[in-house]
């Protein structure tokens, strides 16, 4: 298939124990514990995991915290995404370095507010804000039911009820789209860690029910089981930071819609809501989310511009791909009279100076449910109305 509506688009996800993941987790944690302390401090955490070592980097701004207690809650994450192996554990075994260092003070010059001086962005860049209807919860089906089957894995696996699987695991899956709308599921690839205890067929066995409850059986009427493919290297029992290193901010695709929509090239995770890459990017979201949830579009695409130390976007992109010029300008307009744009606009608007990063780590920080301690309020559509004037 090679016509513009008539194709196939695939997306994948990672699981909390891929070490990229861990790496993520641990930055955010660390941007939790800050924020938990002084909702206004700064901080920017890089993270390296690897054979039985972490190693924390970055600037940060705010209480002083020791760097025992660091340490201490890295060991938390790593037990709690479930490593205890011989080449990566929670125990004292993995070696744990923090060179967390203060903030540049040219950095902070550039984002603090003084006299008629509002709050600038801490740094330059694009962030995009993408939503489509292809989901209830308006997201790319591939990327939503990837995620999805490795979030049930790793909650059963937690639980005792799925044995032998280890935390390092991906999902890949592949829609076939007709006339613009996924249409059915062509192939999904599962690679997950296992225990050596069991062989190919067995992880086959185990990880197929995780497919089957994830994605609704209308996308799985047609589906060629030849094309459900596990493990295809044929073994996966060195896995997670022992069998590759892991960085903070190398699964953004991952974080966001998968593919389906442009990225502007910043991570994250170990980032304070005073950086865009971070806020604006949820922003985006966030509008988008509702002018779909409005129902005057399919599918919208925003994208917002910013330079360090400036407070307001340089320019708001709006794509509602439907060639109406006019109800694109209208809409860009009601963004403009509606939402405050800058980064202390932001976090007031969606409530960011919260500790509620480290749990947006794994499985996406978009398509989530809104919690009550403040997660995931850029997910929320309380703002339809402003699209329907």
């Amino acid at each position: 298939m090679s016509d513009l509506k008539n194709f196939l688009f695939t997306s994948e996800s990672v699981s909390e124990g891929h070490p990229d993941k861990v790496s993520d987790r641990i930055s955010d944690m660390v941007v939790d514990t800050y924020l938990s302390k002084d909702p206004f401090s700064r901080v920017a955490c890089e993270t390296l995991t690897t054979t039985n070592k972490v190693v924390l980097a970055g600037e940060v701004r705010g209480p002083e915290i020791e760097k025992k207690n660091i340490i201490e809650k890295v060991r938390d994450c790593i037990k709690d995404i479930g490593y205890d192996q011989n080449g990566f554990t929670w125990k004292e075994a993995t070696k744990i370095e923090s060179h967390l260092h203060s903030q540049s003070v040219d950095i902070a010059m550039g984002v603090d507010s003084s006299g008629n001086k509002d709050e600038g962005a801490g740094d330059q860049g694009i962030m995009f804000g993408y939503a489509c209807d292809e989901t209830d919860v308006l997201m790319p089906a591939p990327i939503h039911y990837s995620h999805k089957i490795l979030r049930r894995m790793a909650e059963d696996r937690k639980l005792g009820k799925l044995k032998n699987i280890e935390p390092d695991s991906k999902s890949q899956v592949t829609f076939e789209y007709i006339d613009g709308k996924p249409s059915k599921v062509k192939s999904v690839v599962i690679s997950s860690q296992h225990s050596a205890d069991i062989n190919q067929d067995q992880v086959r066995d185990l990880l197929r029910p995780y497919m089957l409850e994830s994605i609704p059986k209308n996308f799985m009427k047609e589906f060629d089981e030849k094309e459900f493919y596990v493990n295809p290297t044929g073994n996966f029992v060195i896995g997670g930071p022992d069998g590759d290193c892991g960085l903070t901010g190398r699964k953004i695709i991952v974080d966001t819609y998968g593919g389906a929509a442009p990225h502007g090239g910043g991570a994250f995770s170990g980032k304070d809501p005073t950086k865009v890459d971070r806020s604006a990017a949820y922003a985006a979201r966030y509008i988008a989310k509702n002018i779909v949830a409005s129902k005057i579009s399919d599918k919208c695409l925003i994208q917002l511009a910013y330079a360090i130390g400036v407070s307001k976007p340089l320019s708001i992109y709006v794509n509602l791909f439907d060639n109406d010029i006019d109800k694109n300008r209208f809409v860009t307009e009601k963004i403009k009279e509606n939402f405050d744009l800058s980064p202390r606009g932001i976090r007031e608007l969606l409530s960011l100076n919260k500790p509620i990063y480290e749990k947006t780590a794994a499985y996406g920080h978009f398509g989530r449910q809104p919690e009550k301690d403040g997660a995931f309020s850029w997910e929320n559509t309380n703002k339809i109305d402003v699209f329907l004037k």
